[in-house]
């Protein structure tokens, strides 16, 4: 990440010089220089603070990047990075996240823990390994078209996300395809990959057919996965329930025909307000743990689907409408 946090200071200097960028951020020596030719690096929280200065709604940009952000910035600087990068691991293992880094874990646990600030490559290589989407967060930040070394990255994620909310099955297609059972088959069979699924070989075809138009399978004797899908966790709220609708839909459907490895379970209780707000708390931390789990996991032997929800019951989910 070196390369590219050198791309967006320069992103955020934009057309100013690099002597008038250090004076306006309070430098007496032209730092700018050292920072965009690699010799020195801001830390995190100086490089966010600069965003801030040059009118980055820093803020606003890591609540779009995570929903929930903004409430555990707080006011950001150093206390606020380290939160925020506890927040983002949630669960995760220190050892899993060192290296993913590829970093000591002493030096990891330090940059967590806030006794240590990491610089700007450290953390967005945290970031990365704790969310696989850095160049989302990066694109909030700035124009990503002024970060050559993520630009094709981005666009591979945008063009992703387009096929996962029109073809939402194509994302577990796609997953299929780079498993080694896929691999062990002789030949490419549709009827194989519908079968694994659950859906029709019709509904593969199309998934099929999606992917290959987008780029991201290349049609052979086995498919080949040349790109990876994900879906936009930041679409509109009409698309996230279409989508959330159509999962679940899923599971009700394994539900009247489970397999053996499913686990499938449910709990009607009443507790006090503060005790339902711990657990949809710890929902969200165990959301949040499962996908840097997936991010840095090292290879695709399974595919499958988690499903949470939390719904209230009781009165105070009511409008005075409803309530009559």
């Amino acid at each position: 990440m070196e390369t590219t946090a050198t791309e967006l200071l320069r992103a955020l200097r934009g057309t100013r010089s690099q002597i008038a960028f250090a004076r306006r951020l309070g430098y007496r020596s032209n730092v700018a220089a050292d920072w965009e030719q690699g010799r020195r690096a801001p830390t995190a929280a100086e490089a966010l603070r600069i965003a801030s200065v040059v009118g980055v709604d820093v803020t606003g940009a890591l609540e779009a990047f995570q929903t929930g952000s903004a409430e555990v910035w707080g006011d950001g600087g150093a206390a606020g990075v380290a939160g925020w990068l506890a927040w983002l691991r949630g669960g995760r293992a220190l050892r899993e996240v060192a290296e993913q880094v590829g970093r000591d874990r002493q030096a990891v646990w330090r940059w967590l823990s806030g006794r240590a600030e990491p610089r700007l490559p450290d953390f967005l290589a945290l970031v990365d390994a704790l969310t696989g989407r850095v160049t989302d967060l990066l694109a909030a930040l700035v124009d990503v078209r002024d970060l050559p070394s993520v630009e094709a990255r981005h666009a591979e994620l945008l063009a992703s996300r387009t096929v996962g909310l029109e073809h939402p099955w194509s994302l577990a297609v796609l997953m299929l395809l780079q498993t080694p059972a896929y691999a062990a088959l002789p030949a490419h069979d549709d009827a194989v990959l519908a079968a694994w699924s659950g859906i029709s070989t019709a509904d593969v075809r199309t998934c099929l057919d999606a992917l290959e138009a987008s780029g991201l399978v290349r049609p052979g004797h086995h498919y080949t996965a040349v790109g990876d899908l994900t879906l936009d966790t930041r679409a509109d709220d009409r698309t996230r329930a279409r989508l959330r609708a159509h999962w679940t839909r899923v599971v009700l459907d394994r539900i009247e025909a489970p397999r053996p490895d499913d686990v499938i379970s449910y709990n009607v209780f009443a507790v006090s307000h503060a005790d339902l707000a711990r657990i949809r708390a710890l929902q969200r931390e165990l959301y949040r743990s499962v996908r840097s789990i997936v991010a840095a996991s090292p290879s695709t032997e399974a595919v499958a689907l988690l499903n949470m929800q939390t719904i209230g019951l009781g009165p105070g989910n009511l409008s005075l409408e409803e309530a009559g």
